[in-house]
């Protein structure tokens, strides 16, 4: 199997990046293209002093990391790094 990397040049402006790829057989030789999926743009979003309230309730209430997640809608990481910077504690063992 081979790979090359293409953009498709329908127009100027329309560039997307494709994927060639080779499938060699005993006797068939076929091309298939195949879109790249593109980057999820990150999106980063301030503390508000709700959200650092909200932290502390949970932190206080030891509620585990994976429900603050959930309602937070924050990654583990960041919560973790904003309890590091206030102080507190979160996802307890019980």
């Amino acid at each position: 199997m081979q790979r090359s990397n293409l953009t498709s040049s329908n127009s100027k402006w329309n560039r997307v990046p494709i994927e060639t790829i080779v499938l060699e057989g005993p006797s068939i030789q076929t091309e298939i293209e195949v879109a790249k999926k593109a980057k999820k743009k990150i999106v980063r979003r301030e503390y508000t002093k709700a959200d650092v309230k909200e932290l502390r309730a949970h932190s206080k209430a030891k509620t585990p990391i994976a429900k603050i997640m959930k309602l937070t809608k924050r990654t583990e990481g960041s919560l973790r790094q904003k309890a590091i910077k206030l102080g507190i504690r979160l996802g307890h063992r019980r």
